[in-house]
């Protein structure tokens, strides 16, 4: 390795606060880096992050000052508890954005997800609700905020969007974020927004409703309208999504006034067909924007892309939910790690192979470990 890929991880850690008050022992570098590599390299627990740094001494000892040895999991546990999560993930993020430039207009996808088993009966202690950002183009996790609970991410989301930059993007947010004050905070900050609407919008979505109803009785004739439609098929399944997205003002629709920059609603229905049976699902949606057919289309599959990119990969690749990692803000930090490790495990291109595997080609493969890390 190359004197300034050492300089470089070194500069990304550098604002990060050692929390140790006695004297050190292993410098903290070493602590986030192994714990980072070993992460990547298929280490699930502090155990396996300990064995995995023993294995690797010599290639560590690259890049690394190994001469106080591998710390204990024990060791490595009460650190990764300790560190303050914001400015873990400041660093981290600091690393991947160094690798990946943000690409303008990213759309960018807010949800949560539980760590199931995160939670302490002995202690009391919930189980860690995580309300993360996603970079649907660039699959970079931009942030996240911890809760005790999801029915906290109305207040988590603009705690979120304070640590993240939005200026530029375009933010959904499923029906549990849409609310005025979200709404106002992305516009504020640059942003455009796509929220979906349910029923804790009860007389809002009701509008959408009737709006969307008439319009289609006489199939938008004489009414703006931007329309996407898609068709896929595949493995006995027959799939069709319908996109509408219709501009608004305040004189034919009295809620835009109500909403910072409500410029258009949106309906999309999904049809689906498969074993000779029929379903549908209609979802609707207030926009900051008058985007295309199409636009609309990307901000809606790309708010699912948090599903199946981020958290599916979480509990199937690094088995997320199984963890049992609680003490202090170990469990947080711990997942910082799985969402940096996936993050850059998706951006590497040079392994033509999907996630997992490419998890495992890092576990055995030096060279391979070394190019993901440096974006190579």
């Amino acid at each position: 390795m190359s004197s300034s890929s050492r300089a470089s991880i070194q500069e990304h850690f550098a604002d990060l606060t050692d929390p140790r008050t006695r004297k050190v022992t292993y410098p903290l570098v070493n602590i986030v880096t192994m714990s980072l590599c070993a992460v990547l390299g298929g280490a699930d627990d502090f155990v396996a992050i300990t064995d995995w740094a023993e294995d690797k001494k010599e290639w560590l000892s690259q890049f690394l000052d190994m001469s106080t040895g591998v710390p204990s999991h024990d060791r490595f546990n009460a650190i990764l508890g300790a560190l303050k999560p914001a400015e873990f993930e400041k660093c981290l993020l600091s690393w991947i954005t160094s690798l990946q430039e943000i690409t303008d207009g990213q759309i960018i996808a807010i949800d949560g997800k539980t760590l199931r088993r995160s939670f302490d009966a002995a202690s009391s202690k919930a189980a860690i609700h995580m309300v993360s950002a996603w970079a649907t183009a660039n699959h970079v996790s931009l942030g996240q905020v911890a809760t005790d609970a999801k029915s906290n991410e109305i207040t988590a989301i603009p705690k979120l969007l304070e640590i993240i930059e939005v200026s530029g993007c375009l933010v959904t947010i499923d029906a549990m974020g849409c609310q005025k004050e979200i709404a106002a905070k992305i516009v504020n900050a640059g942003g455009d927004y796509c929220l979906a609407i349910k029923g804790n919008q009860r007389y809002l979505h009701q509008a959408i409703r009737d709006h969307f109803a008439a319009a289609m009785e006489i199939d938008f004739a004489k009414m703006k309208v931007h329309r996407h439609e898609t068709h896929e098929k595949g493995h006995g399944r027959e799939e069709s999504r319908y996109y509408y997205l219709c501009p608004i003002d305040a004189d034919d629709f009295p809620y835009a006034s109500r909403w910072t920059k409500l410029k258009a609603i949106g309906m999309t229905i999904n049809i689906v067909k498969q074993n000779g049976k029929e379903t549908s699902e209609v979802r609707y949606y207030i926009v900051s924007k008058y985007l295309t057919g199409k636009r609309f289309a990307e901000a809606v599959r790309g708010h699912w892309s948090i599903e199946n990119s981020l958290h599916w990969q979480l509990d199937v690749t690094f088995g997320e939910d199984q963890s049992r990692i609680r003490k202090g803000h170990a469990d947080v930090n711990f997942s910082l790690l799985r969402r940096t490790s996936l993050s850059l495990l998706k951006n590497n291109k040079t392994a033509k192979v999907g996630v997992k595997n490419k998890r495992l080609k890092a576990g055995r493969n030096d060279a391979y470990l070394l190019e993901v890390l440096l974006g190579t």
